[in-house]
Parts: structure tokens; sequence; C-alpha cells
């Protein structure tokens, strides 16, 4: 579904993506793990097309997506959910979420995704004309992946959706990412909590340091030395 070919990106003069290669299959849960600073929220970005790359090839089913906008690439399929949930705080939670529709002329189609998101979340629902950026941290992440599904897209982008919420509120995030892959929804999932990951994705990408240091299975992921150590909390007995 997604191929990305020796992707080079980088801010001023600091490479920070150096020939990323992978891909991610439909129907499935793909996971990017890595240390902040490798270069994980950049490979987002370029993937959304608010950054251009030096180098490289992003395929969508087979279509070339270097070059379009981030509305032309939303139109193709593909929506972020941003890391530090980014909704727009001074937008209503119903306005951020006809934001997420705002390539779709389907008026009908709109109101009734709109009623479906705010089944999905119920705590958007009772706060429906609050201003975002008045939320709690776990209900913003909410409301930032109910936007991104308002485009109806084909693969969702989810960036650190774990990142700074209390330990309650990631399993919940982590049973809406569940949810949404047995609805048929594929999703790219960038996280730095790989006990959470190896519930849900069923391939996983080490990015260390701009590149690619690791492909593998869930099982082959937990095997791995690197990962137990730095990820899992483990290290193998001799």
């Amino acid at each position: 579904m997604l191929e990305i070919r020796d992707l080079a990106t980088a801010y001023g003069k600091i490479d920070a993506l150096k020939g990323v290669s992978l891909g991610a299959k439909a129907g499935e849960v793909t996971c990017l793990l890595g240390p902040n600073g490798a270069g994980k929220t950049t490979l987002m970005m370029t993937l959304s097309g608010i950054l251009r790359p030096k180098r490289g090839s992003v395929l969508f089913e087979g279509e070339e997506l270097i070059g379009k906008t981030p509305a032309e690439i939303v139109a193709r399929g593909l929506a972020l959910v941003p890391e530090n949930r980014l909704v727009f705080p001074a937008l209503t939670v119903r306005e951020n979420l006809l934001a997420g529709a705002f390539r779709r002329r389907d008026r009908a189609g709109i109101r009734a995704d709109t009623e479906k998101m705010l089944d999905r979340f119920p705590q958007l629902r009772e706060r429906i004309g609050q201003l975002a950026g008045t939320l709690s941290g776990g209900e913003q992440q909410m409301l930032a992946v109910a936007r991104a599904l308002m485009s109806r897209p084909k693969l969702l982008l989810m960036d650190e959706p774990s990142v700074g919420l209390a330990p309650l509120v990631v399993a919940e995030i982590f049973a809406i990412v569940r949810q949404l892959h047995a609805e048929g929804t594929s999703i790219f999932l960038v996280e730095q909590n790989a006990h959470m990951a190896l519930k849900v994705a069923q391939h996983f990408y080490l990015i260390e340091q701009g590149k690619i240091s690791f492909s593998g299975t869930p099982g082959e992921l937990a095997e791995d030395d690197v990962v137990q150590r730095a990820y899992l909390g483990q290290r193998k007995a001799a």
C-alpha cells in the first residue's frame, strides 16, 4: 500500500532522514519505533507533504506522492494524527471535526460521519461546542484521531499517539487503534511505547539516527537484543 524508497530529508544542513526505505501493507498496523531525534516525526511530515525530501520516493497505491501538496495527499487517502495532538485550540470540537473534512463536498456524508465520530468518542459529544484548547490531553488526542478520520483515509498516519498521556488514557488510545484495525483501517503508527505497540502491530521497523536498523514481525522484534534493552526494559540471559 505504502512504499518508501531511499528517502532523505534535511532540516537546513542537518540530515534527519538518511535514505529510509520501508513499506506498509493494506489492512495491517505497521509500527515505526525509535528514540527521540531518530527521524520519526520528520518521516511523518515528509509523508504528509509538509516537508520536501532531498531525494527518494513515496509510492501510495503505486502513485508518487513526492511533489504533491498536503491537501492533495489527504485527498489521495492519507491522513495524519500529528504528534502532541495539535488540534485547533481556538475552534470548537465540531469545527475541528469539520476541518478534517475540508476536502469533501458531500454534506450528508459529512453530517453522518460527524455523528459517527461522536458515537465513537462519547466524550467529544459532551463537549461538542467547547473550544478544543480547553479539553484534556486525552480528549484532544481523541479529537485529533476523529478529525483525521473525517477525511475517510485509506491509511491513517499516527505520530506518537501515547506521548504525554496517563497510562489509562494510553490504554484507551490503543484500544481505539485495535478497533480501527478490526474495522479494516490500515494504520502506520510511530511509537516509543513498544510494549503497547506489540499488542496491535503486525510489522515493525526501528529507526536510529535517520536510518532503518530493524525490520520484522512482533516475534522477531521481541527477540531482538537492541529492542530488548532499549524498548522492553529487558536484557537477555547470557
